[in-house]
Order: C-alpha cells, then sequence, then structure tokens
C-alpha cells in the first residue's frame, strides 16, 4: 500500500429542502387550510477515525465530497426526507487544518472519534408553519438553509508507541523486520525507506507498534529530504528508539547529527524517553564492550548494542521497549 501523510480536499454540506405552499382542497371541504410541509435537512459531513487505515492515499484519487441536500416539501404535511450525512473515514492520528493551514479544526487521535466539519443547511419552512388565527392561509414559506463549503488539509501524524530514528542505513528497517511482522524494503544503500513503516512487536499478552521513521540528514527540521514531514511522525511516540549503526568510524558523530535535528526541530521531542542501540555489532567482532563503554561515557546513556543478522541482543532490545512503554502507560 502507498503512503501519502498529507492531502487537500473539498468538503460541502447539504442545503437544506424548501419549504412548500400547498392548501388542502377535498370535496365538501370548501376552505382548506393549508398543508405546506416543511422541507428536509441537509446531510453533515462527519469525519471519523477507522483504526484499518494508517495512509491517506485513498484522498489522492478523490478530493471532491458533498454530502446530500435535503428534499423539498410537499402538500398534505409531507415533510420533505432529509439528506443523508457524508461520512468520511481517516487514520487514526489525523490532524485537519484550514485551507491556509493557520488554524487546526480537528484532532483526530481516538478510536471510532467523530466529529462534524460542515453541517447541513436547515429545513425550509411550508406555509402550515405560518398558520395563525389571524392568517389561516398564509402563502408564505421559507427556502431550505445554505449548505457550508471549504477546503481542509489533512495531516497524518503516525501513532505508535515507539518511533525508530537514526540516520540513512543505519539499519532501522532490518530491525523493524526481525522484531516485527513488518515487511520493509531493505538494501544496503541510503534512503531505501522513502516513507514511515508501522511494525507491531507482540509479547505475551502485550503489543507496541513500532514506526520506522525514514534516515534523518542534517537540516532536516529545515525540511531538507522532508526531514520536517518525517519528524510530524514521532511527535506522538512515546519512546524514541535511536539506532546507531556502530560498524562506522564517525558513529558517535552520526548520533549527534540526528539528535541534533531532534531539538533544533522542536515541540518537545527533545523530552522524549530516548533508548540509544548500536546495530551491525556483527560487523564489529570482540570490540562491542569497547564501544558500549565509549558510548556510555560520551553519552551518558547504556545503549543496547544487536545485530539483526545474527539476532544477538534482540531479546533485550525488545524487553527493554516493553519495560519503557509500560512505565510510561502506568503513569
Amino acid at each position: 500500500m502507498k503512503f501519502l501523510d498529507q492531502a487537500k480536499i473539498y468538503i460541502a454540506s447539504g442545503k437544506g429542502g424548501r419549504g412548500s405552499v400547498s392548501f388542502r382542497r377535498e370535496k365538501y371541504i370548501e376552505y382548506g387550510g393549508p398543508n405546506g410541509g416543511n422541507g428536509g435537512k441537509g446531510g453533515n459531513v462527519i469525519f471519523i477515525t477507522d483504526s484499518n487505515l494508517n495512509t491517506l492515499i485513498d484522498f489522492r484519487y478523490q478530493q471532491h465530497f458533498k454530502a446530500k441536500k435535503g428534499k423539498d416539501g410537499k402538500g398534505g404535511n409531507q415533510t420533505g426526507a432529509n439528506g443523508d450525512d457524508l461520512l468520511i473515514k481517516v487514520p487514526l492520528g489525523t490532524e485537519i487544518y484550514k485551507e491556509d493551514k493557520s488554524l487546526l479544526l480537528a484532532d483526530l487521535a481516538k478510536k471510532n472519534q467523530r466529529i462534524t466539519l460542515a453541517k447541513g443547511g436547515k429545513s425550509g419552512l411550508g406555509n402550515a408553519h405560518f398558520k395563525s388565527s389571524t392568517n389561516q392561509a398564509p402563502r408564505r414559506f421559507t427556502y431550505g438553509g445554505d449548505l457550508e463549503e471549504k477546503w481542509v488539509w489533512l495531516s497524518l501524524k503516525l501513532l505508535a508507541d515507539v518511533g525508530i530514528i537514526g540516520k540513512p542505513n543505519a539499519g532501522k528497517s532490518m530491525l523493524l523486520s526481525k522484531i516485527s511482522g513488518a515487511e520493509p524494503k531493505i538494501a544496503d544503500y541510503p534512503f531505501t525507506t522513502l516513507h514511515p513503516i508501522l511494525g507491531v512487536l507482540r509479547h505475551s499478552d502485550q503489543e507496541i507498534v513500532l514506526a520506522d521513521i525514514p534516515g534523518l540528514i542534517e537540516g532536516a527540521h529545515e525540511g531538507k529530504g522532508l526531514g520536517d514531514q518525517f519528524l510530524a511522525h514521532i511527535e506522538r511516540c512515546k519512546i524514541l528508539l535511536h539506532v546507531i549503526d556502530c560498524s562506522e568510524k564517525n558513529f558517535l558523530d552520526n548520533y549527534y547529527t540526528t539528535h541534533n535535528e531532534i531539538i533544533k526541530y522542536g515541540k518537545n521531542l527533545s523530552d522524549k524517553i530516548e533508548i540509544v542501540a548500536l546495530s551491525k555489532a556483527d560487523l564489529i567482532g570482540d570490540k562491542k564492550e569497547e564501544v558500549c563503554n565509549l558510548v556510555e561515557k560520551e553519552l551518558r546513556i547504556k545503549p543496547i548494542i544487536f545485530s539483526s543478522i545474527s539476532k544477538d541482543g534482540l531479546s533485550d532490545l525488545t524487553k527493554i521497549l516493553f519495560d519503557q512503554c509500560v512505565k510510561i502507560d502506568d503513569k
């Protein structure tokens, strides 16, 4: 399935139905009173979250959404049918903004959350509504209320427990494929991952969701390499798993490059719990302890070292991820 995290769409509610002007005409009833019915209410445009969706790709192929208009009223006091509401399904984590992106209209982060963003027009009134003791044969009626229309931006921020970050080709996708059911594209060159990929890590009766974020390069917070769009996907994550290729000579520089982009991006990302994981341990032979000690001394963070090829250290890493997520949920 293709991934799309932003889309601009047009929405319009239904117009209200017109009221009717009608009078009762029956044999032997010379002066029948007014019996024009009211119109129906126009349909609303309602957004609802669907946990089975994780992309906005459907909105690439359809950008216009219109609810049904209310039916006109009829004689015999027949009220017009209401227009059907239009339900638009979006993934959890979808934010909806005004056309110019100046105002957040809705933040849909809960299951089955609903919000009405375009209300249908009010029903028009038939002449029976205006009957009174002083006006027993009104010919007055009203048209249905106008529809509400607007362009809006949809922006998806993935809902995941763990955001996997790091430089391109650090081994993030390989890790995700080994500990979850995800099947990301894996190759030995940078930018193999071009969009976030979700995976589910299960242990006993527990599960956590991991998001593999495309590699971050210097200037990512300013949008270089689409970095600002990728960083937006980890705003909701509980934990950041920072994967570093420890087989590279400048692996600590790589850590600082990514970490600095997190700080510059802002939005409290740097306040999140960060777990440092050293990948490709099978390539450094017997230097594992030396490398871990260096990282702990330099960063004052005790790292987890692992190899996705040999699977060494994966069980320790998954245990820490579960433990940290449980601690946060218990707070």
